[in-house]
């Protein structure tokens, strides 16, 4: 592997003594994968650790494991279930050190392809909200796909600027994640890509393009709530030096110590000697299991607290009611209020008002009304338990029934109308039984072929 020699000249007078193994660290290979055990999901944990090969945890997520890289794949039955969420480790330790709550208010500003966000909405327990952005529309499809297939019911995954969503939600969220967009050196190792566009000028860009998007972060914090801002970069100019504009133009806002396993505290001598840089965090690769990443959590001191707005909530049309008497044990409505957006019904949580914004995923899908009847949404399936269903088809993981259903081929079943198949008790999706045939209604663009 090669490197910049302007970053590698620049990382020597950073490290010291400590530049050598790093370098070292830097170009070796990676013969691991990280997972994420999604806590949405009960019993998710034993299925996915007797299915892989751990070889160690991820020490400052509870949740994360370091396995072998032939565990597991994008193509196993657990991954479309939504049990587990392919995340590099360091990745993990933005949303652990935001302490989120359930019932908070949180945003994630840059969320795509959705690691951070999942493992919030994870933290979050089902209550509360999680509005999910990500500003260039293609990633915010992905993102979305993310949220859907983890099981969330109570995100709102929006594709707009952060100067947009400012107006909208002034001083609303208990909880922000800012995990803005770098110059990567944090993926040196993993991407040849991010090695080669790389330039001191484009760091210094990502700078002042991050101390942006941090003004509009601060003013949708409201008082008493925590902020995290995080990037996979080692540059100074990008993690030290926004953390101290932050403290400069917003004097409401300070850093506060966090206790986590396994990271670097931050030096103030990076920066502008700062004290209270001491209090924020790094990983580097050659002293724990994750690549490059920095983690600088905030509190507002002052400020005003907002009170959420409802949209206006609709009466449940008769399709949707005949759906649920003929097909559910339980009722989506537990998760919020229903709501309709053309003819696709959502249950949104409460307190929340998106009218005017660009939104790819409102809370829980239940389904579209088309012709008398309801066509239930792909994340109806996926968001409920198996036992919320009248009718449920089971299989196990090394079944050809659970890799048929993944295919989107036909399955065999003595079921009449709609019922969600699970692989071990893990709702996968839906299918429609008729003379001895259950129909596949997989989404055709998630089918293994």
């Amino acid at each position: 592997m090669t490197f910049p020699e302007e970053f590698l000249g620049r990382m020597k007078q950073m490290l010291g003594a400590e530049f050598d193994e790093f370098l070292k660290a830097l170009e070796s290979e990676v013969d691991y994968r990280a997972i994420r055990i999604n806590t949405l999901k009960p019993g998710a944990s034993d299925a996915v650790l007797r299915a892989c090969n751990v070889v160690g945890k991820v020490p400052w997520c509870a949740d994360g494991y370091i396995v072998s890289s032939d565990s597991l794949s994008g193509r196993h039955p657990y991954h479309a279930a939504g049990l587990f969420y392919f995340q590099e480790p360091s990745a993990m330790a933005a949303a652990e050190a935001s302490q989120i709550k359930p019932g908070m208010r949180v945003l994630d500003l840059c969320a795509a392809p959705g690691g951070k966000a999942t493992q919030a909405a994870a933290m979050l327990k089902g209550e509360g909200v999680i509005v999910a952005n990500e500003i260039i529309t293609k990633r915010a499809k992905i993102l979305s796909g993310n949220i859907e297939r983890m099981g969330i019911t109570n995100a709102i995954v929006t594709n707009e600027t952060p100067e947009r969503l400012e107006k909208k939600f002034a001083d609303y969220f208990d909880c922000i994640i800012l995990d803005a967009p770098c110059s990567g050196e944090g993926m040196f190792r993993k991407d040849p890509a991010a090695r080669q566009e790389w330039s001191e000028e484009h760091s210094r860009a990502c700078a002042t393009r991050q101390k942006l998007i941090a003004d509009s972060a601060v003013r949708m914090l409201q008082e008493g709530g925590r902020m995290v801002y995080s990037t996979c970069t080692f540059a100074p100019e990008e993690n030290e030096g926004v953390a101290e504009y932050i403290l400069k133009q917003y004097p409401e806002m300070k850093i506060v110590d966090i206790n986590m396993d396994g990271v670097t505290s931050g030096r103030p001598e990076w920066g502008k000697g700062e004290e209270s840089l001491s209090f924020t965090k790094r990983i580097f690769p050659h002293n724990s299991c994750g690549e490059g990443h920095f983690v600088a959590v905030f509190e507002k001191q002052c400020g005003r607290c907002a009170s959420g707005t409802d949209m206006e909530r609709v009466k449940a049309p008769e399709e949707y009611r005949k759906f649920c008497e003929e097909t559910l044990v339980k009722m989506p409505d537990k998760y919020g209020i229903l709501h309709r957006f053309g003819d696709t019904l959502c249950v949104l949580p409460e307190g929340i008002d998106i009218k005017g914004l660009k939104v790819l995923r409102a809370g829980l899908e239940i389904g579209t009304v088309r012709k008398g009847r309801l066509l239930p949404a792909h994340a109806l399936a996926l968001g409920m338990s198996a036992d919320s269903f009248k009718n449920n088809a089971d299989y196990s993981a090394d079944s050809p029934e659970a890799e048929k259903y993944l295919r989107g081929e036909t399955l065999a079943g003595d079921i009449s109308g709609w019922c969600s198949v699970s692989v071990d008790g893990f709702c996968m999706g839906w299918a429609k039984g008729s003379d001895g045939v259950l129909k596949n209604h997989y989404p055709k663009g998630l089918r293994i072929f």
